[in-house]
């Protein structure tokens, strides 16, 4: 790719980038959100036109207008999030939309032959009558794969695949990938992952707010070094975490059931505590009832059996409002349907709990000049991007509203605090500061329930992890790489004999 630019309104996704691919070779894409890793690739697949600039393959130049001639180029794509019919067969999956051999017949037996020596060939294991809604999230996203080789493909780019993965579906699924370059094919891995990069790839290309920065071979670079490519500046990547000095429980949670809009239930009888001075994380893969737990914890939905306590005394029945009130903050699984009114200000939005409380209002009006020292103060303090209180938070980057969100959160009054996926679409500096945060909390003597899908963040974090699965948890263990193995296994479904939760 060569000198590709694409231009969007009000913003470049990619400037003037080259970069080039060998065959052989695991090649890594690395950026935080934003940095237009997936804008890239997107060009390379067909699914946009560059501004400017030319793709070569051996040498030739080609032109990729949709990604039927990305697929006659032998070039395929992973999406982030998988794009399969859940009614359908992984064999009906597969085959659709592809060319038909006997058309207008489907000749099944050809394709389902096809599909099974694939998965010989590969490791990834299918079984081509089975429907996508019985599959697990590791067994889907290797149908996404097998449905992209059986397209005859030999680059195969991959949008940060590990996102839903455990730790050892994530060693599996490299293990597969290892033996298929051995045949000469290329695979384009975007993440922002950079423990993945050095354990698995051969060379890494680093994009920087839509530059290209630089390409290395991953022998020759560390975490450091990468770091600092990814955001220009120094980055402390391993913070200090001092031993918990826990007082009191803030939390108890007991033999919590909630039930999901079919009416199965999400969450089963979970049972944990948090204390004063601790912080505990939830770890599992998206979708395995973290969302309706802290929904319940919060009072967005109600719970079917079970107690919640706040401080010794019962909340499971109180409003959002009350919950709050009660000394609860709360960083959303999601900033701009849960965390801020994207039409508001960054000062109405700071302002959005605690509007009718001192020192934002008094004798009921509010207090102007203190509402905008304040968030003046954040502003400078989060290194929020905003032009001053007044900007429209609709009209900021994600992760400068996820920082309105995380200082609004950690500012007001509270004993506990819920943070969902807290660093989610933040740069490395951004994240070693909200980490800063969150320990600093801890050290407070506030509590701390963290849910996160982030292996690292969990472990930079916690005091002690417990895993969910389908709504149960599985076990507890201790926040230590040691434990990775263990944690892992319990998100796959292995109960684990837990300590005192």
């Amino acid at each position: 790719m060569e000198h590709i630019t694409k231009r969007f309104p009000g913003v470049t996704a990619s400037a003037d980038v080259s970069i080039g691919f060998a065959r052989g070779e695991i090649h890594a894409l690395l950026g935080e959100n934003g940095a237009g890793k997936s804008t890239l690739m997107n060009m390379l697949y067909g699914l946009l036109k560059p501004d400017e600039g030319q793709i070569t393959i051996d040498g030739q130049p080609v032109r990729i207008n949709g990604p039927q001639d990305a697929i006659a180029h032998g070039i395929g794509m992973v999406h982030q999030h998988f794009m399969l019919i859940p009614k359908f067969t992984v064999l009906e999956n597969v085959i659709l939309g592809g060319k038909l051999d006997r058309e207008p017949l489907l000749d099944t037996r050809a394709a389902r032959k096809r599909i099974l020596d694939l998965s010989a060939k590969t490791g990834l294991k299918v079984d081509p009558d089975a429907r996508i809604h019985d599959l697990s999230v590791g067994d889907q996203q290797r149908v996404e794969i097998i449905k992209v080789l059986y397209k005859g493909v030999d680059v195969l780019i991959m949008d940060e695949p590990t996102a839903v993965l455990t730790p050892q579906e994530t060693d599996e699924l490299f293990q597969v990938l290892r033996n298929w370059i051995k045949e000469g094919n290329t695979v384009i891995f975007i993440t922002h992952k950079m423990r993945e990069v050095l354990e698995f790839c051969d060379r890494v290309s680093v994009l920087r707010d839509g530059h290209f920065i630089e390409t290395v071979p991953v022998s020759q670079i560390d975490e450091e070094r990468l770091a600092h490519m990814m955001v220009g500046r120094e980055v402390e990547l391993r913070l200090q975490k001092a031993p918990p000095k826990t007082g009191e429980t803030v939390l108890e949670v007991k033999d919590l059931t909630v039930q999901a809009e079919s009416g199965v239930p999400a969450v089963s009888n979970v049972s944990f505590t948090v204390r004063a001075g601790e912080t505990v994380g939830i770890a599992g893969v998206d979708g395995n009832g973290q969302l309706e737990l802290i929904e319940a914890i919060m009072g967005l939905t109600p719970s079917a059996s079970g107690e919640i306590c706040l401080n010794g005394k019962e909340i499971t029945h109180c409003t959002p409002k009350e919950i709050l009130e009660r000394g609860v903050s709360n960083i959303p699984f999601s900033r701009q349907t849960e965390g801020l009114v994207l039409n508001f200000s960054v000062r109405d939005n700071f302002i959005l709990k605690e509007r009718w409380h001192a020192p934002y209002a008094k004798h009921g009006l509010l207090q102007n000049k203190v509402i905008d020292q304040t968030v003046r103060r954040m502003i400078q303090e989060y290194s929020i991007k905003a032009n001053g209180p007044e900007t429209r938070a609709g009209n900021m980057s994600g992760g400068n509203q996820q920082k309105i969100v995380a200082s609004r959160e950690m500012e007001r009054p509270h004993d506990l605090l819920v943070a969902c996926h807290p660093t989610h679409g933040l740069d490395i500096g951004a994240i070693e500061f909200i980490h800063r945060r969150i320990l600093r909390e801890r050290e407070e003597g506030k509590a701390v329930l963290l849910v996160s899908t982030e292996m690292d963040e969990l472990l930079a974090l916690s005091d002690r992890i417990l895993v969910l699965f389908k709504g149960q948890i599985m076990g507890e263990a201790p926040a230590t790489p040691e434990a990775v193995q263990q944690i892992g296994l319990m998100m796959l479904g292995k109960k684990v004999q837990a300590g005192a939760c």
